[in-house]
Parts: C-alpha cells; sequence; structure tokens
C-alpha cells in the first residue's frame, strides 16, 4: 500500500469499527505509539505492535464513546499524514465525561505505520 492508501484505510476504519483489525494490516510489527502525556501512567510510548494492541484493548475497555468523528487524512510529504479525530464519551469506571479533539501524525516507512503521534 502507498501513503495515501494507508492513510485512507486508517480513517475507514477508524468510521467503521475497524481499527484493531487494522493494526496488524497497516502498522509496522515494531511500530511505536506516542501520547501527549502519560494520563493513565502507562507511560507515554508503546513499543511494538502488541504494546499499541495493549493501549487499544485498555480504551475499548475504560471507555464509552457516544460521539466520534475522523476527519479525511492530510498528506505531508512522502512519509506523513495526520487525521483529526473528535470523541465524545465517557470513562466507565467514573462516569465522568469527555469531550476529546486530537490531531494524530502517522510516519509510514516500506509501506506500513511506523510511528504514531497524539497532540491534544
Amino acid at each position: 500500500m502507498n501513503l495515501k492508501e494507508i492513510a485512507q484505510e486508517l480513517v475507514a476504519g477508524c468510521r467503521e469499527n475497524r481499527t484493531t483489525e487494522n493494526l496488524g494490516k497497516i502498522y509496522a510489527a515494531d511500530a511505536v505509539s506516542v501520547e501527549a502525556v502519560d494520563d493513565q501512567g502507562m507511560g507515554r510510548e508503546a513499543h511494538g505492535l502488541d504494546a499499541i494492541r495493549g493501549k487499544h484493548a485498555w480504551w475499548d475497555n475504560a471507555t464509552e464513546v457516544s460521539d466520534f468523528s475522523a476527519s479525511d487524512p492530510m498528506i505531508h510529504g512522502d512519509d506523513r499524514f495526520a487525521v483529526i479525530f473528535k470523541v465524545q464519551g465517557k470513562f466507565k469506571e467514573t462516569g465522568e465525561s469527555f469531550d476529546m479533539n486530537e490531531v494524530a501524525i502517522y510516519h509510514v516507512a516500506d509501506g506500513k505505520i511506523v510511528r504514531e503521534e497524539f497532540f491534544y
């Protein structure tokens, strides 16, 4: 897959609730995921596909999403793209509501996402 195809597939997967399924398809085995802050005590960086799957599992188990949108991907050069996410929901454990706007930057090499960075 080329950069545009990967970007489009990532967004389609998010919109169609196929995010976890897409991890093995469009992410490199040694991909790195970087959060803006360490909110949950898990560290800011997750290294490798298994760690990224763990982040997704934590999110799915900890939150109840009531509204979600993902922008069309914005390509930057030959190796990066950005997506804007808007999420509303609540944390299951506390019932606390959240309203999150997030920019994600994805770095691509050899046909796979190798790094993602989240800004919020």
